[in-house]
């Protein structure tokens, strides 16, 4: 297996090469020019000379596209063109504010949904099953910004049951987290149970639950021992590769909630043009889809000893 790791994590290095290339493409090369953005196209040639050299972007494409990836293997992005603060700096606070936002509901909603799925699965073809299903299809046909109005409006505004929006540090922040998590949790309930379902009732048709049957093992045992065993396979990749999200932070609930994670951070980079944010930020996001891809391949061996990672 180690050698198997070893080789995946060589075979990243041209697939981040790739994005680093065509991020700084976007972004420096074919991109507006920042220092002009930043000052705008009244301001002198002394100050954006000035400008300019203070960011780097006096030094010629193949200097600052080394520079870039000097960046990406030290993890040290410089600094905001905005906030001029270490972008490092803003991941690792940014980070933990997402985390905190994403991760709970994340970790309870994938038990309850599995929980409710198997649950299904065992009453399958029954009125239970089939309200069941009209019901989380409906569910994921709403929009999930119509869930955060909605629930802002009812149960934040109306009933002040929670708080609208805001943020705190420490556990002092739970209060204004309740009802983000309690969105996250309704939000995600209809595409896991679904996903979750189908792949269980899958599995239900395989010859060696109809060995488990023939054999008079029971209902519940097979599901909760021989399919839910089974059934971790696809399980995992759907699950696993949720987990960058987490660590991205939810954009739409963390602005809607004045929450200051990374995908507020991402939001107010992009209206703002601050170019080191969204590359740094765009980095992030292929290292995590490629680190945990190979995490789902390792577990898929744990799971199943059939697998050899070879």
């Amino acid at each position: 297996m180690l050698t198997y790791i070893i080789r995946r994590l060589l075979h990243m290095i041209p697939i981040l090469f790739g994005v680093a290339c065509l991020v700084f493409l976007l972004f420096t090369a074919v991109g507006e020019d920042p220092v002009r953005v930043t000052l705008g196209e009244h301001a002198t040639p002394e100050a954006v000379e000035l400008l300019r050299a203070k960011w780097g972007l006096d030094q010629s494409l193949p200097k600052q596209f080394l520079d870039f990836l000097g960046q990406i293997v030290t993890f040290d992005y410089g600094r905001s063109y905005n906030t001029d603060d270490r972008i490092v700096d803003m991941f690792n606070q940014g980070a933990l504010v997402s985390l905190s936002i994403t991760g709970p509901p994340f970790v309870i909603g994938t038990i309850l949904n599995l929980i409710i799925a198997v649950t299904i699965a065992y009453y399958r073809g029954s009125k239970f099953d089939r309200y069941s299903t009209v019901v989380f299809v409906a569910a994921m046909s709403v929009s999930y910004l119509v869930y955060i109005i909605g629930f802002q409006y009812l149960l934040a505004f109306k009933a002040d049951l929670f708080e609208i929006n805001g943020y705190a540090h420490g556990l002092e922040s739970i209060p204004f987290l309740l009802l983000p998590w309690l969105i996250t949790i309704v939000v995600t309930a209809g595409p896991d149970i679904r996903m979750f379902r189908t792949v269980f009732l899958d599995e239900t048709k395989s010859d060696y639950v109809r060995t488990a049957h023939a054999k008079g093992t029971s209902e519940p045992k097979i599901l909760l021992v021989h399919i839910m065993k089974n059934a971790m396979i696809p399980i995992l990749t759907y699950t696993v590769n949720a987990i960058p999200f987490l660590l991205l932070g939810s954009f739409v609930m963390e602005r809607f909630f004045s929450i200051p994670g990374l995908g507020d951070m991402m939001i107010t980079a992009l209206n703002n043009g601050d170019f080191p944010v969204i590359k740094a930020m765009t980095m992030m996001i292929a290292l995590a889809f490629s680190v945990f891809n190979l995490l789902t391949d390792i577990l898929y061996a744990w799971v199943d000893p059939r697998i050899k990672l070879s």
